[in-house]
């Protein structure tokens, strides 16, 4: 086994980097094509989902496999080689079948255990087909990972750990609240007419959307998504089909928007959907985003009042029994110091006070306060403040004293301006993205009244959500799976060498059979027959134990050189190998031409 796979995904790249290299079907057919024409490799299969970009292939040469398959995605993504290759992943042989295995499981999804997966590899599958750049290897290949799959969400529990990237999408669009309630009454426009969008459409009508638009280039196919929607079983929801020129009147009517097309551009800019908005959002005019600081809902206000109990601008929180005499000129002091307001957590002889000091000066100040008078006081402190100690005063300036030494003075410390945060106006409109490239323009995450959840926040809420148990259990199914897929790629690969020592072994019996019709002219067909079969009984007897053995050796690791020690104990023609394995994969793929 040859297998090879060159990627890109969700964990290896940036969205941004996923989003320049999604390929779109044209780009594929063309990939699958020149795959395949490369001298590497025979066959070819291409996963292209909305966070993967995966390149199968059955290589001869390893080496040059990986360089000429990662020039080839380069090639066709439009990203160039250079920028593309810190992401790319190389899997070969056992590991390229356990990672997609892993990946018809959902384990490599952004939500585990989805299984969405299993759809986009059978289109994959049958797209190869179709080119006939898939042969025996990748038809066996696909078809088992199709069938691990299915096991993995049949026998475990994995379904618990994840949904559907749409259920995903909606739960974020909700905040965490039940996804029926939040969509139950809303009116929604889904952009797209294929997989993605009519599992997105299918769902929001479960959910119970009283309305439900669907927007498509293709008339016919947006007409018959709705006309399905509608005739559902236990759904009661208005669909209709609009052209793609109607989504700006449909935006100003819809609460959400799922948009997930194979558009190269952008499908709704952020003008759009302001325009869409306007007049929707309380205290927000033209739809625009609040004059916030970077868009994103926070202001700043220096003279704020933060929260809890003021303090008045004028009143030191430092007893008059402790403060120095003066903050313009205190007494004794060798030093001209500037005024410095008390600030709770500052000592006006502390930090505050030596803020922007020279090394040389600093030490003057230092002295002072180790040998200034200090004024008692009687009279308890009207509060409980809490200030330095002397010595422990001076060991602070001590510290500030050291990194004057290297830095030369001593850096301001400032407290933080308060920051508060201005509230957004509820969303009036909720935006899933579930494109790649994008179809909604990011700038729309700025605009107020307005939700928009994308592949890349998708990204980022899913590192988080939680795994289930049954995951475990997954991954031993997805390794027993894969160490039998070896041996039985391994025995069938030893399979054609066998075919080829029992066609040789039959020739060797006619030709002696016929050698024999010469010497005894007289025989008749009965006694014919008997030795006939008896001779062939012989040799089949005396083939029997080596070739069931050397089956079984051949499907264990390492067992792939038995075929090469048949064919050379046997003196068998390599050509006549070859020929039962052109004709074996024939075969294969004319048995899987139809549908996976």
């Amino acid at each position: 086994m040859s297998l090879l796979v060159v990627g890109l995904s969700h964990r290896s790249a940036p969205v941004s980097v996923l989003e320049r290299a999604a390929l779109s079907a044209d780009a594929q057919i063309k990939l699958l094509q020149d795959t395949v024409a490369a001298e590497p490799a025979t066959e070819a299969a291409v996963l292209a989902t909305c966070n993967r970009i995966e390149l199968y292939a059955d290589v001869d040469k390893f080496h040059a496999g990986v360089a000429e398959l990662s020039t080839l995605l380069a090639q066709h993504s439009g990203v160039g080689l250079e920028e593309l290759t810190p992401y790319l992943y190389v899997h070969y042989e056992d590991r390229a079948v356990h990672h997609l295995f892993s990946v018809a499981c959902g384990l490599d999804s952004m939500v585990v255990g989805e299984g969405q997966i299993l759809g986009q590899m059978k289109d994959s599958l049958a797209k190869a087909q179709d080119l006939h750049t898939a042969g025996r290897l990748l038809n066996d290949l696909f078809q088992q990972a199709l069938r691990v799959g299915k096991r993995a969400h049949s026998e475990t529990g994995i379904d618990r750990a994840g949904q559907s990237l749409v259920t995903f999408g909606l739960e974020q669009l909700s905040a965490g609240a039940d996804v029926q309630a939040w969509a139950r009454g809303k009116k929604a426009l889904v952009i797209g007419a294929g997989s993605m969008s009519s599992l997105a459409a299918a769902t929001l009508v479960r959910a119970g959307v009283t309305e439900i638009v669907i927007a498509n280039r293709t008339a016919d196919r947006a007409q018959r998504l709705a006309q399905i929607l509608t005739e559902g079983d236990g759904t009661d929801v208005a669909a209709r089909a609009v052209p793609m020129g109607a989504v700006p009147v449909e935006l100003t009517r819809a609460d959400v928007v799922v948009s997930c097309t194979g558009a190269t551009g952008l499908v709704l800019s952020a003008e759009t959907i302001a325009g869409a908005t306007e007049g929707r959002t309380p205290g927000v005019s033209g739809g625009t985003a609040a004059q916030t600081d970077g868009g994103f809902g926070r202001t700043t206000a220096a003279t704020t009042a933060v929260s809890g109990p003021s303090v008045p601008a004028a009143e030191s929180v430092v007893p008059d029994e402790f403060a120095p005499a003066g903050l313009d000129a205190e007494e004794g002091c060798p030093l001209d110091l500037p005024a410095v307001p008390a600030t709770t957590g500052f000592s006006v002889l502390g930090e505050a006070a030596v803020a922007g000091m020279a090394a040389s000066e600093l030490e003057q100040h230092a002295a002072w306060v180790d040998n200034a008078p200090r004024p008692q006081s009687s009279t308890p402190a009207p509060a409980p403040v809490v200030v330095l100690d002397p010595a422990e005063d001076a060991e602070a300036i001590a510290a500030l004293a050291a990194l004057a030494a290297s830095v030369g003075r001593i850096p301001e410390r400032r407290k933080p301006e308060p920051v508060v945060e201005a509230p957004r106006p509820t969303p009036v409109l909720f935006l899933l993205d579930l494109a790649m490239p994008r179809d909604i323009d990011a700038a729309v995450h700025r605009l107020a009244g307005v939700r928009l959840v994308d592949i890349e926040s998708l990204a980022e809420a899913s590192a988080d959500a939680p795994m289930a148990a049954d995951v475990d259990q997954v991954r031993r199914i997805v390794s027993d799976e894969v160490a039998a897929f070896g041996a039985a790629l391994r025995a069938a690969h030893i399979t054609p060498t066998v075919v080829a020592l029992r066609t040789m072994a039959a020739d060797v019996v006619a030709s002696e059979i016929a050698r024999l019709e010469g010497r005894l002219p007289g025989l008749d067909d009965k006694h014919r027959g008997e030795i006939t079969q008896t001779v062939k009984r012989v040799v089949d007897k005396l083939l029997h134990a080596p070739t069931v053995r050397v089956k079984q050796l051949a499907a264990e690791p390492g067992g792939a050189g038995y075929a090469d020690a048949l064919r050379t104990l046997f003196d068998l023609d390599q050509e006549a190998v070859a020929a039962v394995s052109r004709a074996e994969n024939d075969s294969e793929i004319s048995k899987n031409r139809g549908p996976a």
